[in-house]
């Protein structure tokens, strides 16, 4: 039988050998935090939309599809959304959010859990506008809110990318973001 953890260092240190960008594991098979943060970036953008997973007023989860900016340092987490959704009345409820980023070019996906905030403030939303909304929000004074996510969890599964999960549980690796410090007005 094959020691699933030595061949994926040993791939792994095949691959950052010949520059081809990935990191060998530590030897407890997880995954430094930088490595993590690295590969679950390079997921996240190659995902065009994410899950986006609330819960509503009886404890149901309601998912939907959302289109996210890239995310922040820390692991800031940005979006538009019409101001009467659903998805505002329930963060509003509970701020306990999941996003899930799939990349199907490399079977990969990133799982983000943590708590968001509607923002309504005009000079925020100009500062983190993503034209693709556009069309979608004409109206940037009322027609539309951000909702901010920060992570409090980031878990990576990427077997092709050389992150791969526990063997017997199958537990994705995870980091925690370092906490972003928001400046008070």
């Amino acid at each position: 039988m094959i020691d699933s953890r030595r061949s994926t260092r040993v791939f792994c240190a095949t691959l950052w050998l010949a520059g081809l960008g990935a990191w060998p594991l530590p030897a407890s098979g997880q995954a430094a935090p930088a490595r993590l943060d690295s590969v679950a970036r390079r997921i996240v953008a190659a995902a065009r939309y994410a899950t986006f997973v609330t819960v509503d007023a009886e404890g149901r989860p309601q998912a939907r599809t959302v289109q996210p900016r890239a995310p922040l340092s820390g692991w800031s987490i940005w979006f538009a959304t019409n101001p009467r959704t659903r998805k505002v009345k329930e963060i509003s409820g509970n701020a306990r959010v999941a996003m899930h980023y799939f990349d199907p070019g490399t079977d990969s996906y990133v799982a983000v859990t943590g708590r968001a905030r509607v923002v309504r403030d005009r000079a925020t939303k100009d500062a983190l506008w993503d034209p693709a909304w556009n069309s979608f929000y004409p109206d940037r004074e009322t027609g539309v809110v951000l909702i901010a996510v920060e992570a409090e969890r980031v878990e990576v599964v990427a077997p092709t990318l050389g992150v791969d999960s526990d063997p017997a549980t199958w537990r994705p690796q995870s980091f925690t973001p370092a906490p972003v410090t928001r400046k008070r007005p």
